[in-house]
């Protein structure tokens, strides 16, 4: 079972990927965790990719390819693994395609702008405790304080409803057209993500064929 992610910021795909995780014992892939892996190791694709994070750069997607292969040839990832993050985009698609790394479904979360607006700038975080509230789904028992530990909560930059804006807009032009493209290779499934987490991982089961 080899799944790919799909979805805006907000919708959910962190939560969706910990159920996978739990319930089908397979790992879930970040690239971003890969290559910071990669350069904290001082392998020797890690070396490569970080002098192109020391200038700025994107890492090029040939560099990237070569360390999901060599994550997705692990023991951990013999029943299968979610990629989560990755391809963002349409090159980043076609570069997968042609590694050699089998994809058997593409599973994407979707939800109106409007509810993730509300999602994400609606949250609070506790940086002391690291608990998590939302203004209209779980607010604390005192505006502003945490429950567990009193401490003041705060709204993260990425969180500002400007900044959720420009993040939706920029996958908008990047990320939604995979769907469309996966779509055309029989791979995408999309899934209601406005309901219930236990409604959306059912969902989920029913996508990927274990029902």
């Amino acid at each position: 079972m080899k799944v790919i992610l799909l979805g805006p910021p907000g919708v959910g795909k962190g939560t969706a990927a910990k159920r996978m995780v739990q319930e089908y014992g397979i790992p879930q892939i970040s690239t971003g965790d890969l290559l910071r892996e990669a350069v904290k190791n001082q392998t020797e694709l890690g070396l490569q990719a970080k002098q192109y994070m020391d200038a700025g750069k994107l890492v090029p997607d040939d560099l990237v390819i070569g360390l999901l292969k060599e994550r997705v040839a692990k023991e951990d990832c013999r029943k299968g693994f979610i990629l989560d993050g990755y391809p963002r985009t349409i090159p980043q698609a076609q570069s997968l395609g042609t590694s050699g790394i089998q994809i058997d479904v593409v599973v994407n979360l979707h939800a109106d702008e409007n509810v993730i607006v509300e999602r994400l700038s609606g949250r609070r975080d506790c940086p002391k405790c690291g608990a998590i509230y939302h203004i209209k789904n779980k607010p604390p028992q005192h505006e502003g304080v945490c429950d567990a530990c009193q401490g003041s909560l705060i709204t993260r930059e990425d969180q500002k409803e400007e900044v959720i804006q420009n993040r939706l807009q920029v996958y908008r032009k990047q990320t939604e057209p995979l769907i469309q493209y996966y779509n055309q290779k029989g791979l995408q499934k999309t899934i209601n993500a406005v309901q219930s987490i236990d409604k959306v991982f059912s969902d989920i089961r029913i996508a990927i064929g274990r029902k």
